[in-house]
């Protein structure tokens, strides 16, 4: 059904259903910056599999997922008895409810439950399964990795179980595991059937099994932890933030719904599913409206998206803006063809800020005129606000949308947090509602640094962002309050610079920072790419002049 916006503003039939953003009705425009969004549709009281099960009924001869780099496809019907098959495999294998399972794999058909980073090193994968005492590990023979070879995993398995000939798992270093369930991605490179403590893949979750009915009596509910993502930290063990089927459930719904996804949509996912991108707005968007995914490569890599995205026809991407810009350097540079994007229309972008220039690209030369920007973090299921594919082109550049339905927001002083701050003043953005996690598992300390309750005992998800609110409701990221430049006691955003920097035909990357200086305490430093493509090497004093001649007075001044 087509999208119809009545002049009353705010109010959208779409898909047979009236959504409304009734505060605005009530209220009017807003004075101070705290809003919430709206109250349809209702949230979905049900687990993961309970939806899905539901899905695979209504649209089981539709493609569910398509790995290209495994040649292989597979429709809902085929996926639920797939999925089947794997439970009833790790009910067998010894997982029961309540058990922590880790699983480090690229994106693929085998993916699910506890992501790791396949870049973690050894004495991470052993810190994260001992923070989680987990029982079993799926894992990879060999993890891929973006503009790298192959890593073999055989060196990081011989750590945690140091002796893999013996029969009987046993891993001194994390002592709960007991079992590391192995999928061969290694196209032969690595053998491991001489290591009689390792189990593989295909032993527990044979497609013949006779009984591929869902596990009954599980008694499972929608607020409990069904995801424990990590988050944050590079030295630093990284954060388990604790989201539940209830959380993610809706939030990908959701994310589906402001993206307009039909069982038609077929979309390419180049962001890994170990991260919040790839599994929540990518996988679970998709499978709550029946629509297909795409997987181009186990991890990101530029020419095998675009590819996937003109042999399959698809009408959606996703992706951050270091890749966004290295496909349209393939495109830019005649590397790739840029016939074949014509049925490209929606997508997301989320990860980092989008350059207002980056965003003018993507409409004009891929076609992503309803691309949607998300907004969120992890600790959030991830996302808090978003762009509608039908917003006005201004606020898809400068905003991250409004708040997802159920969703509270408000900007408060970062000196007092129950300070909400007048519209458009910059401050602090704190989130509440469904999507909030059940906190970091095993971690109550870094939980209360995080999440306050207010004055009425509401509990608000402090975000570390700076932000503002606009009278109605569209919320603006100005960046990282940590990441704000102070020089000379003026306050500088980075990103308005680096979108300052990108909008010069020979630049290709920029990012910006502060550094210590003993007159002004901090200075602007930027590091810049140049085009490869472009108009031919550009200059630091061409970019200083450029700079002076775009920016104000005190974010021109010559940097480093």
């Amino acid at each position: 059904m087509r999208l119809y916006r009545p002049p009353l503003g705010g109010l959208r039939f779409e898909r047979g259903r009236l959504y409304g953003r009734a505060s605005f009705l009530r209220r009017g425009l807003l004075t101070h910056s705290y809003n919430r969004g709206p109250t349809e549709p209702p949230l979905i009281e049900s687990t993961v599999g309970d939806h899905f099960t539901r899905i695979a009924t209504e649209h089981g001869d539709r493609t569910a997922i398509i790995s290209k780099h495994q040649n292989e496809r597979i429709t809902y019907r085929g996926l639920d008895l797939r999925s089947n098959a794997l439970a009833r495999g790790l009910q067998s294998a010894g997982v029961k409810r309540g058990d922590r399972v880790g699983v480090m794999l690229g994106n693929s058909m085998e993916y699910a439950v506890v992501p790791l980073n396949p870049s973690f090193n050894s004495t991470q994968v052993v810190a994260a399964l001992s923070h989680l005492e987990s029982s079993h590990l799926i894992i990879s023979t060999e993890s891929n990795l973006p503009r790298k070879n192959p890593r073999s995993n055989i060196p990081l398995l011989k750590q945690l179980v140091p002796d893999p000939f013996a029969s009987k798992l046993e891993s001194e270093a994390v002592p709960s595991l007991k079992q590391i369930i192995v999928i061969d991605n290694s196209f032969g490179r690595i053998d491991t059937s001489s290591y009689k403590g390792l189990t593989p893949f295909t032993s527990i979750s044979s497609e013949l099994a006779a009984d591929n009915q869902p596990l009954s009596n599980l008694k499972l509910s929608p607020n409990d932890i069904v995801n424990i993502q990590f988050t944050s930290g590079t030295t630093a063990m990284p954060k388990a933030a604790c989201l539940t089927h209830r959380s993610i459930l809706n939030n990908g719904f959701q994310i589906g719904d402001r993206m307009r996804l039909t069982p038609e949509d077929i979309i390419c996912c180049p962001p890994p599913m170990f991260h919040c991108f790839g599994s929540i707005l990518g996988y679970m968007a998709t499978a709550t409206h029946g629509s297909a995914i795409v997987f181009p490569t186990e991890s990101f890599n530029a020419r095998a998206a675009l590819r996937a995205v003109q042999e399959e026809r698809c009408t959606g991407l996703y992706g951050v803006p270091t890749m966004f810009l290295e496909e349209l350097g393939l495109i830019e540079s005649g590397e790739i063809s840029g016939d074949g994007f014509q049925y490209l229309r929606t997508g997301i972008a989320a990860g980092s800020s989008i350059p207002a220039e980056l965003m003018k690209k993507l409409h004009r030369v891929l076609n992503l005129t309803e691309l949607t920007i998300c907004y969120g973090m992890t600790e959030t299921s991830p996302v808090s606000a978003m762009t509608t594919t039908d917003d006005p082109i201004e606020k898809r550049i400068h905003t991250v949308g409004r708040l997802m339905p159920h969703v509270e927001a408000k900007v408060v002083n970062p000196e007092n947090r129950n300070e909400v701050l007048p519209i458009e003043a910059r401050g602090e953005l704190a989130v509440s509602g469904y999507l909030l996690m059940k906190g970091y598992w095993g971690d109550p300390e870094r939980t209360a640094k995080e999440m306050f309750a207010d004055n009425t005992g509401k509990i608000w998800m402090h975000t570390g962002d700076e932000a503002s609110m606009s009278p109605d409701g569209y919320i603006t990221i100005t960046g990282r309050i940590k990441d704000l430049i102070i020089r000379g006691g003026e306050n500088i955003h980075p990103l308005e610079i680096e979108n300052c920097l990108l909008a010069h035909p020979g630049v290709g990357e920029a990012s910006v920072v502060g550094v210590p200086d003993q007159r002004y305490g901090e200075v602007v430093a930027a590091f810049v790419i140049a085009r490869e493509h472009g108009p031919g090497s550009v200059t630091k004093e061409e970019l200083q002049e450029w700079t002076r001649e775009k920016l104000s007075n005190h974010l021109g001044k010559p940097y480093q």
